[in-house]
């Protein structure tokens, strides 16, 4: 493989002739030269690096994810639709771990403004109430005014297009379910707190609760997204007698872990009580778990696929002569409340059942 300096030493011109010839620059040049270096660098099998292309071009062919936790499954369907789109248009996605912390996001879109990525997605949810949330919108609005494109996956207000769904919909609908079989005390064991979805779940559970007059039997106890925290909260509700007629998780890993608790404790599920959770991953199926199932994939593809539609729009505005190479990237900060809700849907399984009749659980 050659480098562009044999390339230009072998056609006879400058490297940075070579480079405007190869890079595809508009730079006036000869045709004969143009001929020459294009045939040189067939004959020698020049293949430009992908930091050699970015450095002549205003982004690199580069999306970077960025992601509460690289550990949750949740991210890794999110990833696969970002990569599947990515690949197929010549795209490398980079993902990034950012433990929730806000000055770690900005600091790794930093980085990608530094990498010049086509775009950057946020996958991850927001903290209520954070003081850090004004410096977050300017680090966006400079990557916008640099032409990068950014896309959030959760309702976060940093100016940009959103690709979501109603968490609070999505509570209410597997509460629903749980009313729907006679359950009139049920658990509801949060996520991460201070976090924004946590707060729209728990609202969309007491939501429903309240509209079925059963705000009285709504226990609300912390808990957070992962099993280890699942499966404490449970192992506390054991304790405490007596026990609700369901629990709902806040995500399905954390009621895989109350699910753990419960039959490890010898308690029949759902025969005793019944167990839900959202998201639908993978491991909700491999346990017959009820859950909702949540369109991840096709947010994070529908998100790669505007980063990489609108990087190309920007790729035509810039070449042709008396347009900004930034005129897009504006623009794109211009229409950043555009947000798109995609639909989720309740998937009944083996650990929820109709709460059974007897004298100390009353059939509504």
């Amino acid at each position: 493989m050659s480098s562009l300096v044999e390339v230009a030493r072998a056609a006879g011109v400058a490297v940075s002739t070579a480079s405007r010839v190869l890079s595809g620059s508009s730079h006036p040049i000869s045709a004969r030269t143009r001929a020459k270096v294009l045939a040189v660098a067939a004959e020698l099998e020049y293949s430009p690096s992908a930091l050699a292309r970015a450095m002549v071009s205003p982004h690199s062919r580069l999306v970077g994810v960025l992601v509460s936790d690289i550990d949750n499954p949740y991210f890794s369907v999110i990833a696969r639709g970002v990569d599947d789109v990515a690949t197929r248009a010549g795209y490398v996605t980079m993902l990034s771990n950012v433990d929730r912390r806000t000055a770690t996001e900005i600091s790794r879109l930093q980085a990608m403004r530094d990498y010049r990525a086509a775009g950057v997605i946020f996958a991850g949810s927001g903290h209520v109430d954070d003081p850090q949330a004004p410096d977050l919108v300017k680090a966006v609005r400079r990557a916008q005014e640099q032409g990068i494109q950014t896309v959030s996956l959760a309702v976060r207000d940093l100016g940009c297009p959103s690709v979501v769904v109603d968490n609070r919909a999505v509570a209410y609908d597997i509460t629903d379910h749980l009313v729907a079989l006679g359950h009139r005390r049920v658990a509801f064991i949060e996520g991460p707190p201070g976090m924004t979805v946590t707060r729209h779940r728990r609202e969309g559970f007491l939501s429903r609760m309240a509209d079925a007059g059963l705000a009285d039997g709504a226990l609300c106890r912390p808990g957070g997204f992962d099993y280890q925290s699942g499966h404490a909260a449970t192992l506390r509700l054991i304790a405490h007698r007596p026990l609700p007629d369901a629990v709902l998780a806040a995500n399905d890993e954390a009621a895989v872990g109350a699910l753990s608790a419960l039959r490890q404790a010898g308690i029949d599920v759902p025969g005793e009580i019944s167990v839900a959770g959202m998201d639908d991953l993978r491991t909700a199926e491999f346990v017959d778990l009820t859950t909702v199932r949540l369109p991840l994939y096709e947010m994070g593809s529908l998100a790669a696929r505007h980063i990489i539609d609108t990087a190309a729009r920007a790729g035509s505005a810039s070449a042709t002569p008396g347009t900004p190479a930034t005129a897009t990237g504006a623009e794109g900060a211009a229409d950043g409340a555009a947000t798109t809700v995609l639909s989720h849907r309740v998937v009944p399984r083996g650990t929820t059942a109709r709460r059974p009749k007897g004298p100390d659980r009353p059939h509504p």
